[in-house]
């Protein structure tokens, strides 16, 4: 409330410089958020383009596997599928876009030659190895797609952090800022004409009271002086 400020030139001067600090700050929460939007929007289509390889790759997996439990049953694929020794493995660094922390993946051992799938090359048929290969791939898909959608939430989430900060400067603490600021001119300005009245006032009672004074030193000087005198 502006009433509870007090209408002083020291509080002016601290709500005028907290004015300045917080538009500019308003202006570059503004620039980030329109930043982070942009870098948004990039990741957003590398996300769609993500997610049809991922759909593509999912639909080949599905396929080589159906043709390879058809063709070899599920017992060998099974047994193809467990012979595998060397797990794929992941590191995640940080990658830094806009001030926002996000996870960069990185993938070994995903894509293997066919003697370091564990499984013996001669008990098993070609419809194995694509299986297995079309699912090597699926999973480097997959983990692009993690990374790339978690990239894209954590965007997401910083875009409506920066939002909400930027309204509640804008809608909020600059508007009650502005009224308090208003407030205190205005009593300022109405100390400052009462100061100027009062001592209007004060100007004017001397000089009726000088003004008194040499009407009265005048009346004196013109008595007439008796001749007792």
């Amino acid at each position: 409330m502006a009433e509870d400020v007090k209408p002083t030139r020291k509080n002016l001067m601290e709500i005028k410089e907290r004015i300045d600090f917080s538009e500019r700050g308003h202006d570059t929460l503004e620039q980030k958020r329109d930043a982070l939007i942009m870098e948004f929007m990039d990741i957003l289509e590398e996300s769609r383009d993500v997610r049809t390889d991922l759909e593509d790759a999912y639909d080949e997996a599905q396929k080589t596997i159906d043709v390879a439990r058809a063709m070899e049953g599920d017992v060998a694929v099974r047994g193809a599928a467990e012979a595998l020794k060397e797990h794929p493995e992941l590191t995640t660094q940080a990658n830094n876009i806009m001030g926002v922390v996000v996870p960069q993946i990185e993938s070994s051992k995903v894509q293997k030659s066919l003697d370091e799938r564990g499984y013996g090359v001669l008990g098993t048929s070609a419809r194995i190895d694509e299986a297995a290969s079309a699912y090597e791939t699926l999973l480097e898909q997959v983990i692009l797609a993690a990374e790339v959608e978690t990239a894209m939430r954590k965007m997401l989430e910083e875009i409506e952090q920066t939002k909400r900060r930027v309204n509640a400067l804008e809608f909020k603490l600059l508007p009650e800022l502005r009224t308090n600021r208003d407030y205190i001119e205005q009593k300022l300005e109405e100390q400052e004409r009462e100061e100027i009245f009062r001592m209007k006032k004060i100007k004017e009672k001397k000089e009726q009271a000088e003004r008194a004074e040499r009407e009265a030193e005048a009346e004196r000087e013109a008595e007439p002086v008796s001749a007792d005198d």
